[in-house]
């Protein structure tokens, strides 16, 4: 699972390195990921949760929304492979569709990471919290257990 918050920086050319905590949460001698853009943040998950998302998409009603996720999530993918220093590369295009440029923010979302640039990470973060203050919001988060 991932877990926690890490703020870093992107360099020059879209390489991050991965927190140990992230690392851990990714099976295998060889650190694979699979990256793709979404609502303005990479989101980024492990070979195994990777997998169960094309099962599902494969076995999901093919409506138009469905074909039109699959093929700008699925289809943006990027698989990916950490270097020895622990460092990935984030592909230009995504980068740009994301807004990354040197601070960025990793967030753990139990079963991916996502990376978002500070900047944007501080708007979807003010939205939120509008949204979850919400009485009939609270009352589904309380469900968790909080």
């Amino acid at each position: 699972m991932f877990r926690g918050t890490s703020y870093h920086t992107i360099d020059d050319k879209g390489r991050i390195i991965l927190p140990s905590r992230f690392r851990d949460a990714i099976p295998g001698e060889e650190k694979n990921i699979v990256v793709t853009e979404w609502q303005g943040a990479i989101f980024a998950y492990n070979h195994d949760e990777w997998a169960k998302i094309e099962k599902n998409a494969l076995s999901a009603k093919k409506t138009p929304t469905i074909q039109n996720f699959i093929r700008f999530f699925i289809g943006g993918a990027n698989f990916i492979t950490l270097d020895k220093q622990d460092r990935f590369l984030i592909p230009n295009d995504l980068r740009k569709a994301a807004g990354l440029e040197k601070e960025i923010v990793l967030i753990g979302s139990l079963t991916r990471f996502e990376i978002w640039s500070k900047e944007n990470l501080f708007k979807e973060k003010q939205k939120m919290a509008d949204l979850l203050g919400h009485e009939d919001n609270q009352q589904e988060i309380d469900e968790i257990g909080i």
